[in-house]
């Protein structure tokens, strides 16, 4: 097809997204899948006679992916075939073009409803380099980081759709020389280039689901930024982990990248010295060799290796059930920062700042951390069987805080006493 062969988005990697057509449908989200520079849509590509798959119809006439993720492998790797074989068909790419549609001319949407949302902590290189920023002198990781793969739940309700802007997040941050925290905007914004991994068939509660199993659960990929407000967290984290300073946005790409589409980046995990518990052992090739793109303000800054990586998804989903914990449609699990061995392979801005003590140079001017008005934009490749296959990209930029909530609430609060005539009556935050 023009404008595909040779391409990141050719038939060997058809990724599926959720879009609406303003010019045609108005607000209506359709699903489809991408095949160069258009999107086809999918419900209607299945009602097309005499190519069309009435099989298919009632997954794909939907606003979100989940009825198709939650149809299991078999019904994937059939509606693969078939949308490949027309893709390649010169007859039905004639009966498909009319449903054809300028990938830049449609409005993208959250492809797929989330259900739950993990983060891990899966890069040896990251680990260790948070480790020596904030325990210098001390071992780079925690006794339990080579024998399991470390996670945190993150907040489902806070994941968006590439392009949506990111506000940075107010909250109590503490510096080394105070003895109290004060309130305010993040003053350490940053991002964190992930790769999430999106569950499509569910699982029983009471039932772990083996490593050997990850291919008949998870039913894409997707690129991820975990933002993170480094202050917020460093002043909250103890004991308990991760909360406000990552609950606020989690971005991901628009379009999922089948799995299948990876088989040809499957490769050896890393060497590990440690033996691993047999739910946690899996046989190689586990990991992928994506390539990832980290760019701010249109210049490159890292370029992380997913290949590095020491931790599989396989392990993390094993990892992730072992408990009994179920699996549902549209839970995401993420691989957490991706870096490598190198500085320009750092994966987020607390390791290529050195945690602020060694700024980074963009279009010429040191920087440590984000400020409002940048734009991320995270990208990745693969090896495909045609040749290398392009992630969908995700992106956000910064939007000033908030004013202060607190201010926000008196005002609140002055106005509803104003409204009602009754300074008794108080709609906002206590004095």
């Amino acid at each position: 097809m023009d404008g595909a062969n040779g391409s990141g988005f050719d038939v060997d990697h058809l990724p599926y997204g959720v879009v609406a057509d303003p010019d045609r449908d108005g607000d209506a989200a359709r699903t489809a899948v991408r095949i160069g520079p258009y999107a086809l849509d999918l419900a209607e590509a299945a009602a097309t006679r005499p190519s069309g798959a009435p099989e298919f119809a009632a997954l794909l006439d939907a606003p979100t992916l989940n009825p198709l993720m939650g149809a299991g492998r078999e019904a994937w790797t059939q509606l693969r075939t078939w949308l490949a074989e027309g893709l390649t068909d010169p007859d039905v790419q004639h009966s498909w073009e009319p449903l054809l549609r300028p990938v830049e001319e449609l409005d993208a949407r959250l492809p797929f409803e989330v259900a739950d949302y993990v983060d891990f902590y899966a890069s040896e290189h990251h680990a260790s380099n948070v480790g020596r920023i904030l325990r210098p002198g001390a071992e780079p990781l925690l006794p339990n980081w080579r024998h399991l793969p470390v996670g945190y739940h993150g907040r489902s309700g806070t994941v968006v759709v590439s392009g949506t802007g990111v506000r940075r997040p107010c909250g109590q941050r503490r510096s080394r020389d105070a003895d109290t925290p004060v309130f305010g905007p993040s003053a350490r914004l940053d991002l964190e280039a992930e790769v999430g991994f999106v569950v499509g068939t569910a699982s029983r509660l009471e039932e772990p689901v083996p490593a050997s199993a990850f291919t008949d659960h998870v039913f894409g990929v997707v690129l991820l930024n975990d933002w993170s407000a480094r202050d917020i967290q460093a002043w909250e984290y103890v004991p308990l982990g991760p909360f406000l300073g990552k609950s606020f946005a989690t971005s991901v790409a628009a379009w999922v990248t089948p799995l299948e589409a990876l088989d040809h980046a499957r490769v050896p995990l890393p060497p590990r010295d440690v033996e691993l518990l047999p739910y946690l052992q899996v046989e190689d090739p586990a990991g992928y060799d994506l390539t990832l793109e980290v760019e701010i303000g249109g210049a490159v800054v890292a370029r992380p290796p997913y290949r590095t990586m020491h931790w599989s998804p396989a392990q993390m989903m094993a990892h992730l059930t072992v408990n009994g914990a179920s699996m549902r449609t549209g839970d995401l699990f993420a691989s957490g920062t991706v870096s490598g061995p190198e500085r320009d392979e750092r994966g987020c801005l607390l390791e290529l700042s050195w945690g602020g003590h060694e700024p980074w140079l963009l279009h010429g001017e040191e920087r440590t951390f984000l400020r409002v008005g940048d734009e991320v934009v995270l990208r990745a490749t693969a090896p495909g069987a045609l040749g290398p296959i392009t992630l969908a990209e995700v992106s956000g930029t910064i939007l000033p805080a908030h004013a202060d909530p607190y201010v926000l609430d008196h005002h609140v609060r002055d106005r509803h006493v104003r409204d009602s005539g009754d300074p008794g009556k108080s709609h906002g935050r206590d004095s």
